[in-house]
């Protein structure tokens, strides 16, 4: 019999693996009503979707066993035995309860019903308790295949399910890239076909989804239709994404033979899922988010866990985590976890001390750590001197401070305390841990500190205590993105080499180039561009006919050929730049902000005087804010940051998010740790180099869903310098010293050369997606490309043709964020090649990182590109079309014409209300409801013999009474036309336009 390479084949794999039921189904006589096979694989075992009760969500037979088996005393007194009303009260608060507090916290805590406490699952149990053992050994894990979930379209079916003690945990979409469908579209068929209206996909109720292909793992923790937000869950391959090829099996089936086991899923349920709600400061509304530890999360802190418990205190430990690699969550997992640590009984460290140099971060650390309240972890702030040794005397096991902090209550930690053992979790190790602050900790921690007051204080901030000040009775547990030597050295793991020399090496890394590849953070290096590279584009492409240049860059020009590097003419070639090319295009969906980088304080405040100037002569409506530390005087006054911007220095950080504040001058401050993802464009006006660089062009890479891509003016270093600073941290090309737009023009030549497609075909599809169209639409124009590609280009070809593309679309990407004007076949093309791109199947071994498109999200990707053909199409292609409905490029008729303008623009208002029928809906809006209207006799009389005003009276109540039937058929469509004001209104105006001048 041949392999089965489809998606069942899969499933029966993944079912076998975990469950020990060879092919993954029992195919007996009666099988799926039996009771589940007896454990085996990784312990689980094989449910029945027969046993699914979807109006509770609960597999039923394992649920019911699970409590007769553990409380038959609670199950007899509630009377789940029977089938009859005891049981159904029973379920409903179950119900109830899952959904007020969340499955994680139903499988902790049990439930109360009536006088009885129900446990629904029993944990990990502590060494040496047999009874604990017992009851944790009847915890049951069960996996069900072709899981039909939906209450109302019973057909549908999820491919798996997992479930602990009939209770939802988990479900799978398979793909397998053998049938050409890859993880991407298991994400769409999450977004499209599961709707989060469904009990099954409420929030909470299951702790986490599956997209899983043979090559990739993508999770979501809530489901919301179109905005479903899914991360990876990859091993990370080579310092990037992706998995490592499996010698012994397929690259994703770490999942379920090293994750999904029933110890792996224990523990992530015990101590890293979460709910936490956050409530928003300005309008007091609370959000409710669900957490599942993203791979590496997970990876880093059960290896520092297993090498502590090995070790013991006095351990080094240097976590190399790239920005965006979410470290707060990390670090606080490790320290809950690091309390309850024990060798032999005896627990490993006294205290855990988080040093954090973020105030930010403080906030953030200290909620999520008391999140974990099951532990008992007794969790202290240090916010002022006495703290931290009241903390350590009272043995309380989490302490958190600032670096700010630190040194001022370290000498008031009494010498009784050196003998205990600590754990110290820093992080952003290269700040935190310099110079002075931590000769000052070594002091008052190491337990001969009191005969050692000889010791060298350091006074630079970055350099880091020597080795052998750090103390034999505490573990450092480092954390940073981006380590110095020094800092490599101290905390790192020592790897000598032959010739005598010591290496140094983290002891976990999640890098740039991943974090960059998964989509995390954004790349600062792709669109970082000296000015004199800026101004060299510039030139050449005015001497360049298939330019508009109508604005010659006069002004770039005075500064780079005359020298004249005033102030004032930086700031407007800044302002300009961020008007033009920032603003007009859209970028961050309308709300991008502006960093300006100065040298110094005197600097700081010149460009903030000179910003506030034009901006006013510019008549813009945005302003600048300045940001420096303490009292400076200029002009022969004292200023300070506040008395500049009229608001206290401490609202800067929330200030710069509203309008009109634009732009953030800053003089050594937010250039560090400061996250801000609306942060676009950075101007940069004073030397950098190493690590300040990299800290500082970081600022820039924090993600946002309508963040597509950064840029940096530079007008004090060159890209070799930033190059070279980046190189240590993630390898990147800055484009701006490649980029020449001939090159674009030998790229388009050699790509029409191919007849890969057709101009009309390019024109066509940017028509239908500026339109609004849907992914259908786009995919039969892209499909025809894709079938020519393969069927007549040989491999060489294929390649050749694949590699310029993605040149044309990275080099063009670059160039139209520097050109006030480009091409408009240039844009036309570039939107194409990045949907047809990802679509080409990959010739063998060629570096899977996938095209913009299947990263971004199209719609506002689309916003993006709309505002920049406008700028962009400034002749004949400012127009956009609608979207015809017919496939050809025939005219369409005017009343379809009109249809599908109508289609449009509910479509651009309304589709996002996640339509359970869209089609139904949109037949509905179009035919049934206008038809019904226009035969009502009133109306048709007010029309014959009345005024239009009169006619729209009569109309109004027509349709009311026609929405009232409608409502028999579609008490969607109904709810949304009582409920929401703007839908009513839009309806009721556009089938009054078709009735009325059908007329």
């Amino acid at each position: 019999m041949p392999t089965d390479t489809s998606e069942k084949g899969l499933e029966s794999l993944i079912v076998e693996a975990m469950t020990g039921v060879p092919g993954g189904a029992d195919t007996t006589e009666g099988g799926a009503h039996k009771p589940p096979t007896a454990q085996g694989g990784t312990g689980w075992l094989l449910g029945s979707a027969a046993h699914y009760d979807r109006e509770y969500t609960v597999d039923l037979y394992e649920l019911l066993s699970f409590v007769q088996t553990t409380q038959p005393t609670v199950f007899e007194a509630l009377g789940l035995g029977a089938d009859g009303p005891p049981r159904l009260k029973f379920l409903a608060r179950l119900q109830g309860e899952v959904a007020k507090r969340g499955t994680i916290d139903v499988l902790r805590h049990g439930i109360k019903h009536g006088p009885h406490h129900v446990d629904l699952f029993y944990g990990t149990p502590s060494p040496g308790n047999a009874k604990a053992a017992e009851l944790n050994k009847a915890n049951r894990f069960s996996v069900t295949r072709q899981l039909k979930y939906s209450r109302d379209e019973t057909k549908r079916a999820l491919d798996m399910g997992l479930f602990i003690n009939g209770l939802p945990v988990a479900t799978f979409e398979l793909k397998n890239s053998l049938t050409k469908q890859t993880v991407e579209d298991a994400v769409e068929q999450y977004k499209r076909d599961r709707d989060p209206r469904e009990r099954l996909f409420e929030f909470g109720r299951c702790v986490v989804h599956f997209a899983v292909d043979d090559h990739e793992v993508r999770f979501c923790t809530h489901l919301k239709g179109k905005g479903s937000w899914f991360l990876p869950f990859n091993q990370g391959w080579n310092d990037g994404a992706g998995n490592p090829p499996n010698a012994t099996g397929l690259k994703t089936d770490y999942l379920w033979k090293r994750i999904l086991t029933r110890e792996g899923l224990t523990d992530i349920l015990e101590n890293y899922a979460q709910i936490v709600e956050e409530e928003d400061p300005k309008t007091k509304r609370k959000k409710r988010t669900q957490i599942w530890p993203r791979f590496h999360q997970l990876d880093v802190v059960r290896k520092l866990l297993a090498d502590t418990r090995e070790h013991g205190a006095g351990r080094r430990y240097l976590i190399q985590h790239s920005a965006g690699s979410g470290k707060s969550n990390s670090i606080a997992w490790l320290a809950h976890q690091t309390i309850a640590l024990q060798n032999e009984e005896v627990p490993v460290f006294d205290s855990i001390v988080v040093v954090t140099d973020r105030r930010i971060l403080d906030k953030q650390i200290k909620d999520t750590i008391k999140q974990f309240a099951q532990v008992g972890a007794t969790v202290g702030h240090a916010d002022r001197s006495g703290d931290l040794r009241k903390f350590i005397a009272e043995g309380k096991k989490i302490i958190i401070t600032t670096v700010q902090k630190f040194p001022f209550i370290l000498d008031e930690i009494g010498s009784e305390h050196r003998g205990r053992r600590f754990a110290i979790v820093i992080d952003e190790a290269h700040s935190s841990q310099g110079g002075r602050t931590s000769a000052a900790v070594s002091m008052a921690l190491a337990e001969a500190g009191a005969e050692e007051q000889d010791e060298t204080v350091e006074d630079t901030i970055n350099r880091l205590m020597e080795a052998k000040k750090l103390l034999p009775n505490a573990s450092y547990f480092a954390f940073t993105a981006t380590p110095k030597n020094k800092t490599l050295e101290i905390f790192g793991e020592p790897d000598p080499q032959a010739n005598g020399t010591v290496k140094h090496w983290p002891f976990h890394s999640y890098t740039m180039k991943q974090a960059i590849q998964e989509g995390f953070i954004l790349d600062v290096l792709k669109n970082y561009t000296p000015v004199q590279s800026y101004y060299k584009l510039i030139k050449k492409v005015e001497g360049d006919p298939e330019f508009d240049t109508k604005r010659a860059k006069k002004k770039l020009r005075r500064y780079v050929e005359s020298h004249d590097h005033a102030i004032r003419l930086k700031a407007e070639i800044m302002v300009d730049h961020f008007h033009e090319q920032v603003l007009a295009l859209n970028k961050i969906g309308g709300e991008a902000r502006a960093m300006v980088v100065t040298s110094g304080i005197e600097r700081a405040i010149q460009y903030f005087h000179a910003f506030r100037e034009y901006l006013t002569e510019r008549k813009s409506r945005y302003k600048a804010m300045v940001a420096f530390s303490g009292e400076h005087e200029y002009g022969g006054a004292k200023v300070t940051e506040a008395s500049l911007n009229g608001f206290p220095s401490n609202q800067i950080a929330d200030k710069i998010q509203e309008d009109p504040y634009r732009f953030l001058i800053c003089a050594d401050k937010f250039q560090t740790g400061y996250d801000e993802p609306l942060l676009h464009t950075m101007y940069v006006d004073k030397v950098l180099s190493g690590i300040k660089a990299v800290q500082t062009l970081s600022r820039l890479n924090r993600a946002h869903p309508k963040k597509h891509d950064v840029f940096v003016l530079d007008f004090m270093n060159d890209a070799e310098t930033i190059q070279k600073a980046f190189s240590d941290y993630y390898r990147t090309t800055i484009l701006a010293e490649e980029t020449d737009p001939d090159k674009l023009h030998d790229l388009k030549a050699a790509l029409d050369g191919y007849q890969v497609y057709e101009r009309a075909q390019i024109d066509s599809l940017v028509e239908l997606y500026l339109g609004g169209a849907d992914r259908d639409w786009l995919d039969s124009i892209l499909d025809a490309c894709v079938a020519v590609y393969k069927e007549q280009l040989d491999e060489d070809g294929q390649v050749d043709f694949k590699g310029k593309a993605k040149a044309f679309t990275r080099t063009y990407g670059f160039l139209s964020s520097i050109l006030p004007y480009t091409n408009a076949q240039w844009e036309k093309l570039s939107i194409f090649l990045n949907f047809l791109v990802p679509k080409l199947p990959a010739p063998v071994d060629e570096d899977l990182s996938k095209g913009i498109l299947d990263a971004i999200d199209m719609d506002s990707y689309r916003v993006e590109k709309q505002a920049a053909v406008k700028i962009q199409l400034p002749d004949a292609d400012a127009e956009i079309e609608p979207v015809p409905t017919t496939g050809g490029g025939r005219k369409p008729e005017p009343e379809l014409d009109r249809l599908s303008n109508i289609l449009k623009t509910f479509n651009d208002q309304f589709g996002n209300i996640p339509w359970t029928d869209s089609d139904r809906v949109h037949r509905l809006i179009t035919e049934d409801i206008p038809n019904r209207v226009a035969a009502d006799t009133a109306y048709q009389n007010a029309k014959q013999n009345s005024d239009k005003q009169n006619a729209r009276i009569e109309h109004d109540k027509a349709l009311a009474r026609v929405m009232t039937a409608v409502l028999k058929d579609d008490t969607e469509l109904f709810k949304q036309f009582m409920d929401n004001e703007s839908f009513r209104r839009w309806l009721t105006d556009t089938v009054f336009g078709l009735t009325y001048s059908a007329s």
